[in-house]
């Protein structure tokens, strides 16, 4: 066989379980988190909003807009004053 061959498949294989387990442990942080609408401050939300006037984190133009969200601790929303995606979702208003 080709050294060659043989050298970028071994690096091929040493970078997939790189990979691997770089999703596992994004989902382990996603399993510990959950999207709490109504307490981002202008500017720190982290995706797009209910409403879909923006796609992007960081695009809030007002604190605690009750379409915008941020990861907090699973569990925490309610004390920190917010509402869960379904709650959120169903006092938005209906278009």
């Amino acid at each position: 066989m080709n050294p060659r061959l043989i050298a970028s498949s071994a690096l091929a294989s040493v970078l997939a379980l790189g990979l691997v387990s770089g999703v596992q442990a994004a989902d382990d942080k996603a399993a510990s988190k959950e999207k709490c609408f109504g307490i981002a401050k202008a500017g720190q939300n982290d995706c797009a909003n209910l409403s879909g006037t923006h796609s992007c984190a960081g695009q809030s133009k007002a604190d605690n807009a009750a379409d915008e969200w941020k990861y907090v601790a699973k569990g925490t929303c309610a004390k920190l004053g917010g509402k869960t995606a379904d709650e959120a979702k169903a006092a938005a208003p209906k278009k």
